[in-house]
């Protein structure tokens, strides 16, 4: 796998927002790509609120097909707590992040607190924005 998404990524994707939309389509379209059990709570927990319980069971499981979900151990957690102190970066963000790196995946996103600190990131990083 050379993706992992975000919760941003996801979202978007769900939303038709584009470019987004397309960029994440390619990119499953080629591979299944990580996810952090993390980001795929906060994508159910937002089509909870915004939708239904069943619209989110229904497509967090079809989402959950398409990805290969990573539920972080200690070692994942600890990186992230790493990640937290050294940068300002939401919580979420940082488990895509720390997927990413243990991965040697290309993050796509589209969070700026993301991508405006991308350089100082351990992991690549594609704006789904542009």
């Amino acid at each position: 796998m050379t993706h992992c998404l975000d919760s941003w990524a996801i979202l978007a994707w769900l939303d038709g927002e584009e470019p987004a939309a397309t960029v994440v389509e390619e990119v499953v379209a080629a591979e299944r790509p990580a996810v952090s059990w993390i980001n795929l709570v906060e994508v159910e927990y937002r089509l909870r609120r915004d939708h239904s319980v069943d619209d989110a069971n229904a497509t967090l499981a079809a989402v959950r097909e398409l990805v290969a979900e990573e539920l972080p151990g200690v070692a994942r957690m600890r990186a992230v707590a790493t990640l937290k102190a050294e940068q300002p970066v939401a919580l979420g963000g940082c488990f895509a992040i720390a997927t990413a790196a243990a991965a040697g995946a290309t993050l796509v996103t589209g969070d700026a607190e993301i991508v405006e600190r991308m350089d100082r990131l351990p992991c690549r990083v594609r704006d789904a924005r542009a």
